[in-house]
């Protein structure tokens, strides 16, 4: 079996496992309880606030530990436009923004709120240009993606940070590929709000937070208990949280050597590609993107078709984000890149690296690559 889908989700750690599993039978208790099993939880969860807090520079009173991503985009985007809707009802976001993101817009729109979706160029990025532009005395909320999920390219975050600050509007970003591979400092680069989740760097999946400044009071999503002060009800499941924390300590210590690591299998993919003669381009940047995202253009090979013999032969790639798998429509990135008739919509996948994968692992799926271009 070759995994090369890291960006959708990637195995757990093994020793996250021992973790999740030691809390699971040790500290069961609940965290709200004032008795010991109780505050043996609740020690779980605080000690493991300080690890996410550290990791983006932030501070441990302004984050909420959610269920992923999907309900940290989710809470951050409605949460803060129904908060703020009496001072604005515009909205600003990007065209290639992940799901999580775009149908919480479109969802408000249906509310009376007003969403601009900036177009990106042929690297899927947006400029901070774009964004000063954008603004509105009536704009409340600016979400860009920080690291493309499709694509893996990076937005100018620091950039818009600064231009968002200078306005009464929050800025939010979808961290959610780049927490794993690029250090982030909320305070320097300006960041309101930001949203992470754990299956994406070894993790369990079900956990994630989400960042918002200066303990923000965001509406209540879920309603019920006091927990996460008074920011999200229900008991917390403590022992994600904690396996959650061992892979973020994971993620830290080993984060240079893991994206050397995938630099140069994405190097070396790319250098056999050529070497074979095999037609293709990169769809993104070509340099400087995420280390673990490659995206590519393989003309005269349907992608839906080479997905299935890739699974004939236990090779595991996708060709967009995984939340629309299922789906027959065609990638909303590629064709905000592209336009919505290009080739490249239909004839492209995305290959994602992770610690695991070989060059061996490589070189085969390149000679997959290279029987089925030649039969065209």
């Amino acid at each position: 079996m070759i995994y090369l889908d890291h960006a959708a989700t990637t195995p757990i750690d093994a020793d996250v496992v021992v973790i999740i599993e030691k809390a699971l039978r040790d500290q069961y208790g609940n965290p709200s309880s004032l008795y010991q099993k109780g505050r043996e939880a609740r020690k779980v969860i605080e000690d493991a606030r300080k690890i996410f807090a550290r990791s983006i520079q932030a501070q441990e009173k302004d984050l909420i530990i959610t269920s992923g991503a999907s309900e940290s985009n989710n809470t951050a985007i409605i949460g803060t436009a129904l908060a703020l809707q009496e001072k604005g009802k515009h909205l600003i976001t990007t065209a290639v923004e992940h799901h999580s993101v775009l149908h919480p817009m479109q969802y408000l729109e249906k509310l009376g709120f007003e969403v601009t979706y900036l177009a990106v160029d042929e690297t899927a990025r947006v400029t901070a240009q774009q964004v000063e532009e954008a603004l509105r005395p009536d704009t409340i909320l600016v979400s860009v993606i920080y690291g493309n999920n499709e694509v893996g390219s990076i937005n100018p975050i620091e950039e818009i940070g600064s231009i968002v600050a200078n306005h009464s509007a929050l800025f939010h970003t979808d961290a959610v590929q780049v927490y794993g591979s690029k250090e982030i400092n909320v305070e320097k680069e300006k960041i309101d709000l930001l949203s992470v989740t754990a299956h994406k760097l070894n993790g369990p999946k079900g956990i994630g937070f989400l960042y918002r400044r200066n303990n923000y009071h965001l509406p209540n999503y879920i309603h019920g208990g006091t927990q996460e002060n008074d920011h999200r009800a229900g008991t917390e499941n403590t022992p994600y949280i904690a396996g959650f924390a061992q892979a973020v300590e994971n993620m830290l210590r080993k984060r240079d050597e893991n994206n050397q690591q995938k630099e140069e299998l994405k190097s070396f993919f790319l250098q056999e590609l050529t070497k074979r003669e095999i037609a293709f381009s990169v769809n993104g940047m070509e340099s400087g993107g995420l280390p673990h995202i490659l995206n590519l253009y393989l003309p005269g090979i349907q992608s839906d078709k080479f997905l299935i013999q890739c699974d004939l032969n236990d090779i595991f790639i996708s060709a967009g984000s995984a939340c629309t798998a299922g789906s027959l429509e065609p990638s909303h990135v590629l064709s905000a890149m592209f336009g919505k008739n290009s080739r490249r919509i239909v004839e492209s996948i995305r290959v994602s690296f992770g610690s695991g994968n070989t060059k061996e692992e490589i070189l085969l799926f390149v000679d997959l690559i290279e029987r089925i271009q030649k039969r065209k």
